[in-house]
């Protein structure tokens, strides 16, 4: 495993070195923290040549080898995006820091009283692919949770996920706190993956974020606890009752603004009463963006151009401008559809039927579940978390978008006045 200056890495020590740091991390009071964020993101912003320069060198090689369009889309940092990045961190900045929080005190019959108080989990590792504001976000979002990182994002944003690693660590060294409370894996090798999902006596939690086949590797080999996002089947169902004219709107905004993103629409299912003319309207608006259409042998002759669907378009997460459209029944069968097809990630109603609407609350078990709202809400920033670190579809532990509360557990504190137990 060579890192790019030639040397030898080890990310065993790297592992070792951020244990220590997240204990200086975790006994920063939250202006300490803030301070150092608020410089973070002024360096970036101060920073941003550097980072669209090293970008630029990621952008051409992965053009080169010939990168999807979605990926390539992920990897690009812009003047606008880089702005995102430390406006993402300022909003960090601004939220209630969990850590120290307490639950009210119980005072059990013996006079003891107990609470519970979140603490920082210790040190997350972050794997990632092609998104390198993700090195930033977590980086802080982390910080402001009183935790260690260490973060491996792919080959493909390598420079500019190193460009980014080395303001922050410039930040870190002007506050005399430790650098390795953030480090950045140089190394894109998969060895370094394998050796540091072993390191389960330094690392308390790993966070992939990416394709399919990564959370799944990752899932199937590593001895420390894993949040997994397989990934995101996120399906709308536009039911009898509901306003077309928000339908349309949903689906527009749902599939085409950023389509690589997790949290598009992959699906859209159509209650038949009002198939003919929702999807006369939907098949107009989507042409305008050149969407690819898998759809059902009841809707395909409403697309120019239309595949018919198989089961595998509907488990399909295409990151593109690429749906599914299926006509149901009734709204039994559009739930037994989301239910047989859904990643756990984001469903959508559009409904003006209050009870039918809370049906589907109740039906549908996903990390989100929206009425009348576009799919792309499905996000810590939009939801109020500040920058998410990932989206979790497993139930256990945190479920849907994580941020800083769900980077902390709780420890029981008991307050006593002598009490032994007879």
């Amino acid at each position: 495993m060579i890192n790019t200056d030639n040397e030898y890495f080890d990310i065993a020590a790297v592992a070792k070195r951020a244990r220590l740091a997240a204990k200086q991390a975790a006994q920063l009071t939250t202006a300490e923290k803030d301070a150092l964020l608020t410089a973070m993101a002024k360096a970036v912003t101060d920073n941003s040549e550097f980072i669209i320069s090293e970008n630029s060198k990621d952008i051409a090689a992965g053009k080169r080898n010939g990168l999807a369009e979605a990926m390539l889309d992920r990897l690009l940092l812009t003047r606008a995006r880089i702005k995102g990045i430390s406006d993402a961190i300022i909003d960090i900045v601004n939220l209630d820091d969990p850590v120290g929080s307490k639950t009210t005190a119980t005072i059990r019959p013996n006079g003891i009283e107990v609470m519970k108080m979140r603490i920082p989990l210790g040190v997350i590792a972050m794997i990632y692919e092609a998104r390198p504001n993700v090195t930033a976000e977590a980086a802080a979002l982390c910080l402001k949770s009183g935790n260690g990182v260490i973060l491996r994002g792919g080959k493909e944003a390598l420079h500019s996920n190193l460009a980014i690693a080395s303001i922050l660590h410039q930040t870190l060294q002007q506050f005399g706190f430790a650098e390795d409370m953030v480090s950045v894996v140089p190394d894109p090798d998969r060895e370094v993956i394998a050796k540091l999902l072993t390191l389960n006596q330094d690392i308390d939690l790993v966070i992939p974020r990416g394709g399919e086949g990564l959370i799944r590797y990752v899932s199937d080999n590593s001895r420390i606890p894993v949040i997994q996002h397989y990934k995101g089947v996120c399906h709308l169902y536009v039911d009898k009752a509901a306003d077309l004219d928000k339908a349309l709107a949903i689906l527009v905004n749902g599939k085409t603004q950023r389509p690589s993103a997790c949290n598009s629409l992959e699906t859209v299912l159509v209650h038949q009463d009002i198939a003919d003319t929702f999807l006369t309207k939907a098949a107009d608006e989507l042409a305008k963006f050149n969407v690819k259409i898998h759809a059902c042998e009841d809707s395909i002759s409403y697309f120019d151009g239309a595949l018919p669907a198989s089961n595998a378009d509907f488990d399909a997460e295409y990151l593109a401008q690429e749906i599914a459209v299926k006509q149901v029944a009734d709204y039994s069968q559009a739930v037994a559809h989301i239910q047989q097809y859904s990643s756990d990630h984001t469903e959508v109603i559009v409904t003006e039927n209050k009870e039918r609407a809370n049906d589907f609350i109740r039906a549908i078990n996903s990390s989100v579940v929206m009425v009348n709202a576009s799919s792309r809400f499905s996000d810590g920033g939009e939801l109020g978390l500040g920058s998410e670190i990932g989206i979790s579809t497993s139930k256990l532990h945190a479920y849907g978008p994580m941020g800083l509360e769900a980077l902390t557990t709780q420890k029981f504190v008991v307050l006593g006045d002598g009490q032994t137990r007879p």
